[in-house]
């Protein structure tokens, strides 16, 4: 699983950082701080062919003329990605200035020298949140690791880092929030996780239980007559000619089991989480220990969907999902 934030900037972008790096430190000469300035504008085709990014899988891309945050969920509201994003860039922009008047006034440099030495640093200081290549491969997790990229991959966890002293100082240092109400939002938020997860738990039991499980028990009665007239027809040797019927009836009878005893577990472990008073402590539980029950549960009603006739089956399949409807 993967939640790794990293920007792709495509070749032309890349070729351009890459060329600025590798201009003569500490001083560039007017001929090459020339060449790097054409070599911009050479780059630009003179018919404009479309430059977008071809890679979907990145969660930062460039796309020819500005930035593209991926990450945001499509039910979500983007506000508060942007006021994070927008707080990020303006502090960037307030240490690039003192950075450059820090060589300007204090080194004697000249205004577009400091430039070009502040932003060759930045290049150099920020390769490893670039990456070109497939963000949801098993080799760029092992990558991103390597380079220290931080990897939430749940909800808690991730929301856990707005609260961080690092965070805290980025907000109130540019008069944004200050601590009182980062923690107040990232209370409300966790709450917010807590009774969607919570949700999800009831709808989940309420399907199996009153759709799923009575669906099947149903097609099994239909079995279990089919078996019997069998044994009526052939006596002792009906087993022969019901073996598949009977083979179906114990699988089915199996995933009811795992469906029930799941959503009996599944229940009680919310029943636990809700005693908890400490709102990140409870929200750590419906994650760790409430939310696995979703996939196991999920797991055996898809196998029923497979074993039971179309004709009684209470919800659209996959395939009718995909192909029919």
């Amino acid at each position: 699983i993967s939640a790794i934030i990293s920007v792709f900037i495509g070749d032309q972008l890349t070729k351009i950082l890459d060329e600025l790096e590798m201009a003569s430190d500490p001083d560039l000469s007017s001929r090459e701080k020339s060449k790097h300035r054409l070599n911009v504008v050479i780059k630009i085709p003179e018919i404009l062919i479309d430059n977008t990014d071809r890679n979907r899988t990145s969660t930062f891309a460039f796309t020819g003329n500005k930035f593209e945050l991926r990450a945001v969920g499509s039910s979500a509201n983007c506000a508060n990605a942007m006021t994070i994003l927008n707080t990020v860039v303006a502090q960037q922009l307030a240490e690039f200035t003192k950075d450059v008047y820090h060589y300007v006034q204090e080194g004697g440099m000249d205004r577009e020298d400091a430039i070009f030495k502040v932003l060759k640093q930045y290049i150099k200081d920020t390769k490893k949140i670039r990456f070109e290549g497939d963000g949801y491969s098993q080799e760029w997790l092992v990558e991103a690791q390597k380079r220290g990229l931080s990897n939430h991959i749940n909800t808690p966890d991730a929301l856990k880092t707005k609260v961080s002293k690092k965070a805290i100082q980025l907000f109130e240092s540019l008069g944004v929030l200050n601590e009182t109400e980062i923690r107040a939002r990232y209370e409300v938020e966790l709450e917010d996780y807590v009774k969607h997860i919570q949700i999800e738990a009831r709808v989940i039991g309420d399907l199996a239980r009153n759709h799923i499980i009575p669906t099947a028990i149903q097609y099994q009665n239909i079995l279990i007559r089919n078996v019997r007239g069998l044994k009526e027809i052939y006596g002792g040797t009906y087993k022969k000619y019901a073996k598949e019927q009977l083979y179906i009836l114990e699988a089915i009878s199996g995933h009811i089991e795992e469906i029930n005893s799941g959503i009996t577990e599944m229940i009680e472990t919310r029943k636990k989480a809700n005693v908890i008073l400490d709102i990140e402590e409870r929200a750590q539980l419906y994650c760790s220990e409430v939310k696995p029950f979703f996939e196991r549960i999920r797991y055996h009603c898809d196998k029923l969907e497979l074993l039971v006739d179309d004709q009684l089956w209470p919800l659209a399949k996959y395939r009718e999902l995909l192909f029919t409807h």
